[in-house]
């Protein structure tokens, strides 16, 4: 029997009642990609206030990993909350904070001792991931890339791109930051039509240690391994190796965003691992704690230790309830081998997906890592002018047939995939069926 259970138009009367309340009472910046009003959500299954049940290609923006509402997490919650809600880790201590901390301090694959420290989101823990470097090394300057995105706080604003999008009107912005192209092939001026990297885009951030700041100013470096918003770019690993040694080179600390990347979405734990590289510091959120807000940076303990006693602290950071969530979430990862489910998902997607870019001329490019795929639409074969209205169009009419999606890319342009991780092969069939009925009616 089909998950998809939808009566069409979309959204149901009841949904649009709070709708209706939600643009009264809900600030008009806060986006959403689709009008579905959640009532509950179960695997890889959202079922709306009208009753419209959707698969879920979106899992929370990659927070779903273990999918929505897994018994055995929800037992954890409900067993922690029993017993302590909060306490706050500037008053004193709990045990699934520390458990939690030496579970990630042996997951993490970086060599020598390791520590951790747990915050609320992935913006705050890159802003303590960037202190923590700049503590260590003494130097002020923070490299980052054409298309990152890290956060919406204002330091972490100062490292993203998409200024449109997320920057208008929110400056002035940290200084100290430095921005170098990111290895992006299908638009990189280098090697766009060779469809591969050709390391160019290297020789640009070694130009960038003489044209724009010192490398003996530097305290970090800070990458996605497969950039999220910027539109699921995966960085080649010759390239991550050769930021790897230039970081050694000139003691710059190497600091990894696998904040959507993270806990199995691409085969692996973390998206790195696939370039065989150690980072220092790795931030991680979104999928490790299942959907309650929790985020880490962990790394060598000598980094993780530089800031002075009391300079790291976070109100709610590493909730108990929130932490035995994320506990249970990654024993299911590891018992479950997400990370081998996580490859097979990406290869039956990108099977349609490389199938749909002969077929359809407004796609240009398809790519991804494991499950963490993307769709980048174009004007036609060959233009190659970022098409910003066909992922809008796709996205709405996936929504009337039963599918939730989301936009990517640094031009807007692009239809990211994040199943949970938990979706069986016929309702990924099923989803990426309506995904290609809607490609069909928006490319005519």
């Amino acid at each position: 029997m089909p998950t998809i259970q939808v009566r069409p138009p979309l959204p149901g009367p009841k949904s649009q009642a709070i709708l209706a309340r939600r643009d009264a009472a809900i600030s008009k910046a806060s986006f959403r990609s689709t009008p579905v009003v959640a009532a509950s959500a179960h695997g890889a299954a959202v079922t709306d206030v009208d009753g419209n049940t959707f698969l879920d290609f979106t899992a929370g923006i990659g927070t779903l990993n273990v999918g929505h509402t897994p018994a055995e997490v929800v037992e954890a919650i409900r067993s922690q909350a029993g017993d302590l809600i909060h306490l706050c880790a500037i008053v004193g201590s709990y045990e699934p904070y520390i458990a939690l901390a030496e579970k990630l301090n042996e997951l993490v694959p970086i060599s020598g001792p390791k520590k951790t420290f747990l915050s609320n989101s992935g913006a705050e823990a890159v802003e303590t991931a960037i202190k923590m470097a700049r503590a260590y090394t003494g130097r002020p300057a923070i490299i980052t890339y054409e298309g990152a995105y890290h956060g919406r706080t204002l330091l972490t604003l100062s490292l993203t791109s998409k200024y449109a999008l997320f920057k208008k009107g929110f400056g002035p912005f940290a200084p100290e930051i430095y921005r170098v192209p990111y290895p992006y092939s299908y638009r990189c001026p280098h090697c766009r039509n060779e469809g591969v990297c050709n390391l160019t885009c290297f020789e640009d951030l070694e130009r960038a240690l003489i044209t724009q700041i010192d490398p003996s100013a530097v305290a970090a470096l800070i990458i996605e391994p497969v950039q999220g918003e910027g539109g699921f770019i995966p960085a080649s690993y010759e390239y991550l190796r050769k930021v790897r040694a230039l970081c050694d080179k000139h003691g710059i600390v190497l600091i990894v965003d696998e904040v959507q990347a993270g806990f199995c979405r691409t085969g692996r734990w973390f998206s790195f691992e696939h370039s065989g590289i150690e980072p220092d510091l790795v931030v991680m959120a979104k999928s490790l704690a299942a959907g309650m807000p929790l985020a880490a940076v962990t790394g060598r303990a000598e980094i993780v230790d530089a800031p002075h006693l009391g300079g790291l602290g976070s109100t709610f950071g590493g909730n108990p309830v929130a932490c035995a969530a994320a506990l249970k979430a990654i024993e299911i990862m590891e018992r479950d081998n997400l990370n081998q489910r996580a490859e097979q998902i990406g290869e039956i997607t990108m099977a349609h997906f490389r199938r749909w870019k002969e077929q359809y001329p407004i796609i240009g490019d398809v790519r991804g890592l494991g499950a963490m795929t993307a769709i980048e639409f174009v004007q036609g074969r060959n233009d190659r002018t970022p098409n910003t209205e066909a992922p809008l169009k796709v996205v709405a009419e996936a929504y009337q047939r039963g599918v939730l999606l989301i936009r990517a890319g640094l031009y807007s342009n692009g239809v990211r995939t994040l199943v949970p991780l938990v979706i069986t092969d016929e309702q990924l069939e099923e989803g990426l069926g309506v995904l290609e009925e809607a490609i069909r009616v928006v490319a005519g």
